[in-house]
């Protein structure tokens, strides 16, 4: 029977798209005072799309539209997000932006927006400004105007994000620099890591410590309780990205935290660490298990083994704690492999369960001459 073809997956719309759409349609009433239930707009990647309001409310000073935000087939957190925009007549001329309930403030430095300002990147920014402009000359109007976007819900979906930890606080971020979401795209994920990065450089971390989720980052903290918060920080799958934003960052000393399965890939050399991005080589496993002193029987079992973590868990109870040094010095050989040495790097992996299995540290200059890049 033939396969059928697999549908196109549906692009998404960001949060700075939204509220762009938003804007000019409460402004479109504001001065024309008619309802306006969608907006056409233009998005950064040069194609033009329109957008249906949920809400008009039109008072004779200020109006407030509202649009859903649809992620298209890779739902985020902001996913079904009410995106409002209120516009008000201004004294002040030109036109101001602002963030209200629900869109974060900037608390920390390091990020796109300065300090104290809503959490409204520039592209977004940009987006709002210039379609506002645009239904101001269309209609000829020349009096100033203010502009609020807000997120009723935002302030709890932001509790699914890393604003907190990016010194966001109180909501989420108005973000887009195409106007569109790929998806399964990882453009989102990994520009919260170089923001996280410039966050932990410019509030002074030259050590910082990369984990492969909550649960990793958790025993990285007391692994390291003298570090900032700012230094901790969620990869993910993205090993290799990470570790060349941090070098290219100019941080001194790495160290990576987390579990069995991911990292039995790191030491293999594998930089994407995702389930579906390579397979763990037991026969990796197996060789490492000889050079730690496991008998032929031992040997056979890790070879044989369903997952890293069984293999581990084996390994474990024979006592050969050497085996887990050595999984992670490769993991250091080959993080540092990726980014041609330069920097110090450490590696911890632990059990579901908090345990430290092994470490291992290696000085990316000490080794730089050690290894043909």
């Amino acid at each position: 029977m033939e396969a059928k073809p697999e549908k196109p997956l549906r692009q998404g719309y960001t949060t700075g798209a939204c509220a762009t759409a938003a804007t000019k349609a409460a402004l479109t009433a504001l001065i024309t005072q008619e309802e306006q239930l969608e907006a056409t707009i233009h998005l950064p990647i040069g194609k033009y799309v329109t957008f249906q309001m949920e809400e008009c409310l039109i008072k004779s000073d200020s109006v407030i539209t509202g649009t859903i935000k649809d992620a298209g087939d890779d739902p985020d957190a902001t996913h079904k997000a009410f995106i409002q925009s209120k516009v008000s007549w201004s004294d002040t001329p030109g036109i101001t932006l602002d963030g209200g309930i629900g869109v974060g403030r900037v608390t920390k430095e390091g990020l796109p927006v300065p300090v104290g300002e809503a959490a409204i990147n520039p592209v977004p920014r940009k987006m709002i400004l210039e379609s506002a402009q645009e239904v101001l000359d269309e209609f000829q109007v020349s009096r100033g105007i203010s502009i609020i976007i807000s997120v009723p819900e935002g302030e709890e979906i932001a509790k699914k994000t890393l604003n907190g930890r990016l010194g966001i606080i109180g909501g989420i971020s108005i973000l887009g620099t195409r106007g569109t979401v790929i998806p399964f795209s990882t453009s989102a994920y990994k520009a919260s890591i170089v923001s996280a990065i410039n966050v932990a450089k410019v509030n002074g971390c030259h050590h910082v410590v990369i984990t492969t989720g909550g649960r990793s980052e958790k025993f990285a903290m007391k692994q390291y309780p003298s570090l900032p918060e700012d230094a901790f920080i969620e990869m993910g799958d993205f090993v290799g990205f990470t570790l060349k934003q941090c070098k290219r960052a100019g941080i001194k000393r790495v160290s990576m935290v987390g579990m069995m399965g991911k990292f039995s890939k790191i030491a293999q050399g594998v930089m994407m660490v995702h389930s579906k991005s390579a397979p763990v080589d037991f026969g990796f496993l197996a060789d490492l298990a000889e050079s730690a002193g496991a008998n032929l029987e031992i040997i056979e079992q890790v070879r044989g083994s369903n997952t890293a973590s069984q293999a581990g868990e084996l390994m474990h109870a024979y006592g050969f704690e050497e085996f887990f040094n050595s999984l992670c010095d490769s993991c250091c050989i080959e993080g540092l492999k990726e980014v041609k040495g330069g920097i110090s790097m450490e590696t911890s992996i632990y059990t579901m369960k908090g345990m430290l299995l092994g470490k291992a540290v290696r000085d990316g200059e000490e080794y730089k001459d050690h290894w043909n890049w």
